[in-house]
């Protein structure tokens, strides 16, 4: 046993911060603010992400270059590793963390993984885009009933993919649900999955309970008649900015976080922000919502009062903020600053900084909070 092991501790407040130019992840501690060891040799992490086992000990992380590592928090060394793709950029863990599933740029589709062995299960194939080669998948989340839910950015679809039998799934799709869904989320509750579209104005939402009422179309006239600036980097969905009964969104090209009343999907307020937003996330009691930007706003991060509807504060963590993560329960919030290698932490009712852990070009950060969460 290694003397990282010897060490008796729980996994509750452990997570992992992506070092993207070393291809290797810092385990953190939440509660010390610290950094315990690194773990390298993961290839790729240009476009990392990472889910957790349901004890919390071992984060599963996706890399850009396709490969699936396996990583032991306690022990701090890799504990499994596979090249199952070409490209791919992310993933998610069944709901009874039995089942790994890989989402997959080049050559598409849907793989799935045994959580212990990584062996392979089942290799889903993409449906072909316009041009005749397999979509690239997106948006990949989690379902109760063991299912995952996917986006296919060129064809245009939603499957629904139920892994009770992982070695022989079954694939529920959705055509014709808009142009080229980028991202996708399921709601805390696990009923709602949310597609954003990057081809044309609106959202595509599926409801978990009832599949059979089909794909509803919401927000379907967004900017109609106005202009769009230039998209720097594309928004993310999957930062749960769901809070209050609310969904907050990040508009495509504008400087604004659309607020979308979660009973009957409509919009109801328009925030703006001081760019183009790419991760909106709701602090765990709901009371803020957290938004960082695009270049050449990067730098900041904004506070969105979620009572008011309103920008309350605008922080400048860092050059290049790529991600925010809360702890458990809010308190805090930590912020990945690329381009000063370090990571900021932040008290969420003071704003002010507690702590600076220094990093190697940090990007992702993820918690292990994150296990006990549908859709993370």
């Amino acid at each position: 046993m290694s003397a990282a092991a010897a060490e008796l501790r729980g996994t509750g407040d452990l997570g992992v911060v992506i070092e993207r130019a070393a291809g290797r992840v810092q385990v953190v501690d939440t509660t010390a603010r610290t950094v315990l060891g690194t773990v390298e040799g993961l290839g790729d992490l240009s476009h990392a992400s990472v889910v957790y086992s349901r004890d919390g000990r071992y984060a599963y992380v996706f890399g850009r270059d396709g490969g699936l590592t396996k990583v032991d928090l306690l022990e701090r060394r890799i504990a499994r590793r596979v090249i199952q793709a070409g490209n791919s950029i992310g993933g998610a863990v069944s709901q009874d963390g039995r089942v790994i599933a890989a989402q997959n740029y080049t050559p598409g589709g849907v793989k799935l993984f045994d959580a212990v062995t990584l062996e392979l299960l089942a290799d889903i194939p993409a449906a072909p885009g316009p041009d005749g080669k397999p979509s690239k998948v997106v948006g990949l989340a989690d379902a109760p009933g063991r299912r995952f839910v996917a986006s296919l950015f060129d064809a245009g679809e939603i499957w629904v993919i139920d892994a009770r039998d992982p070695r022989s799934p079954k694939v529920e799709r959705f055509r014709d649900i808009g142009k080229q869904p980028y991202d996708g989320l399921v709601t805390p509750d696990g009923r709602w999955y949310l597609a954003g579209l990057f081809g044309e104005d609106g959202l595509a939402l599926l409801d978990l309970w009832h599949p059979e009422r089909g794909v509803k179309r919401i927000l379907p006239n967004y900017g109609k008649g106005e202009e769009k600036l230039p998209v720097y980097k594309m928004p993310h969905l999957r930062g749960w900015a769901v809070a209050g009964g609310y969904a907050w969104l990040p508009a495509i090209g504008r400087h604004e976080v659309l607020v979308v009343d979660t009973r009957d999907w409509r919009e109801v307020a328009r925030v703006p922000v001081a760019g183009q937003p790419v991760f909106v996330i709701a602090r765990p009691d709901a009371r803020q919502v957290w938004v960082n930007f695009a270049f050449p706003d990067n730098g900041r991060v904004q506070v969105i009062d979620a009572e008011t509807r309103a920008v309350a504060a605008t922080l400048e963590p860092g050059r290049a903020v790529l991600h925010m993560e809360f702890t458990p329960r809010g308190e805090e919030v930590w912020i990945s600053s690329r381009d000063d290698n370090r990571v900021v932490v932040v008290d969420t009712q003071t704003l002010k900084t507690v702590a600076t852990l220094a990093s190697d070009s940090p990007s992702g950060i993820f918690f292990t909070s994150r296990a006990a969460r549908t859709g993370f």
